[in-house]
C-alpha cells in the first residue's frame, strides 16, 4: 500500500548510496517515521566523495561526503538526511539544524585481520590498511614496525584486500561493520586505551531544515522522540573539542566521551601524524546539559593547545 494510500505524509530522506549509507539511512527513516505517524521515502544523493577518488585528507576530509546531501535540504528536496555523524564537519550551516541524534553503535574501531590476529600480534612488517590519518597516527604509535598503506572504498572492497589480498589487516569502525551483520570478520576490538576513535564515531546525525526542528508538527515531535540524550552529550563534547582545535574530520585527533557513573568523561589523543609522539588528556564534568558538554569539549581543547597539540598534530603551520 502506498503511502497516500495510507493517508500518512511522505517523509523524504536523503542518503548515499553506499550499502552501509543505505542499511543505516533505513534504521533512522524507520524510526523517525514510526515516531511521528509518517510514511520514509529514501532518495539517493550522489555526493562529491563518491566520485572523486585519492585520499580523504587531500579531499578536504570526509565532509565531502555531507555537502550534496545537505544542499538537497536547502533546496527542499528532501526533509531529511542521514549522516554518519563522525564525517559531519563542525561548523553550522545556516538554515539547518542536527534535530535528532540516536543512540550510538559501539564506537570502537576493529581491525580485521587475517589468521584471526590481533593488533600486538601482526608480524613486525605487515601491511595494514586504512584511510584514516588518526587510525594511521595511532597504529604507528602502537606499533611502529608495521606498515601503513593507504587505502579507499567502501567496506566490502576494504575486507577484500586482506589476505589472500595484497594486506595483513584493515581498521574499520566496528559500528559500520555490526550494521552490515559483518561482526565475524573482527579479530579485534581496539581497546581505546590503544586507539581512540574518531569524534562522533558510532553515531548517526539527523539534520533538517531549522523551520521543521522545532514546533508542532509530525517531523519535530518525531526527532525528539528519537534523540538519545547520553548520546547526544558525549558527542556534543567530542565535537566540541574538534571546534576548538580548529581541527577537521580527517585530523589525527581520537575522543571517547560516554558517562560513567553520571558523570561526562572525555577521553582525547592528539598523535603526530608519524605516530612519533602522541599527547592524551582526560576530563569531566557532573553536569548533564548540551552546555556543559560543549564547555568542557572547549576546555580540554584550550588545555591541549596551550600544550602545543596544534603544533604537533600539525593542524597549524
Amino acid at each position: 500500500m502506498t503511502a497516500a494510500a495510507q493517508g500518512l505524509p511522505v517523509l523524504r530522506v536523503g542518503t548515499r548510496g553506499s550499502r552501509l549509507a543505505l542499511t543505516q539511512t533505513t534504521t533512522a527513516a524507520r524510526a523517525v517515521a514510526a515516531a511521528g505517524g509518517l510514511e520514509p521515502e529514501l532518495v539517493t544523493i550522489r555526493t562529491e566523495g563518491d566520485v572523486l577518488t585519492g585520499p580523504l585528507s587531500q579531499m578536504g576530509g570526509t565532509g565531502v561526503f555531507a555537502t550534496a546531501l545537505r544542499a538537497a535540504l536547502l533546496a527542499g528536496s528532501v526533509d531529511l538526511a542521514v549522516h554518519s555523524l563522525k564525517d559531519l564537519p563542525t561548523a553550522p550551516v545556516p538554515g539547518l539544524e542536527v534535530a535528532a541524534v540516536p543512540e550510538r553503535e559501539d564506537p570502537r574501531d576493529a581491525l580485521c585481520a587475517r589468521d584471526g590476529l590481533t593488533l600486538a600480534g601482526l608480524p613486525a612488517g605487515a601491511k595494514v590498511g586504512t584511510g584514516s590519518p588518526r587510525r594511521a597516527a595511532q597504529v604507528r604509535a602502537a606499533r611502529p614496525d608495521l606498515e601503513i598503506v593507504d587505502i579507499r572504498g567502501n567496506v566490502g572492497t576494504r575486507l577484500g584486500r586482506v589476505a589472500p589480498g595484497d594486506l595483513d589487516a584493515v581498521v574499520l569502525a566496528a559500528s559500520g561493520l555490526r550494521r552490515l551483520g559483518l561482526e565475524d570478520a573482527i579479530t579485534e576490538l581496539i581497546d581505546p586505551s590503544v586507539m581512540l576513535p574518531a569524534p562522533g564515531q558510532g553515531a548517526l546525525a539527523l539534520e533538517c531544515r531549522t523551520e521543521d526542528a522545532s514546533g508542532d508538527t509530525p517531523l519535530a515531535a518525531a526527532l525528539a522522540a528519537v534523540d538519545h540524550l547520553e548520546t547526544r552529550l558525549a558527542v556534543t563534547a567530542e565535537r566540541a573539542l574538534l571546534t576548538r582545535l580548529e581541527a577537521g574530520c580527517a585530523a589525527p585527533v581520537g575522543t571517547f566521551a560516554r558517562i560513567e557513573d553520571g558523570v561526562l568523561v572525555l577521553d582525547v589523543v592528539v598523535a603526530d601524524p608519524d605516530g612519533s609522539r602522541v599527547m592524551r588528556r582526560s576530563g569531566r564534568t557532573a553536569e548533564r546539559g548540551v552546555d556543559d558538554a560543549r564547555a568542557l569539549g572547549h576546555r580540554l581543547g584550550d588545555e591541549l593547545l596551550a600544550d602545543g597539540a596544534g603544533r604537533l598534530a600539525r593542524l597549524t603551520l
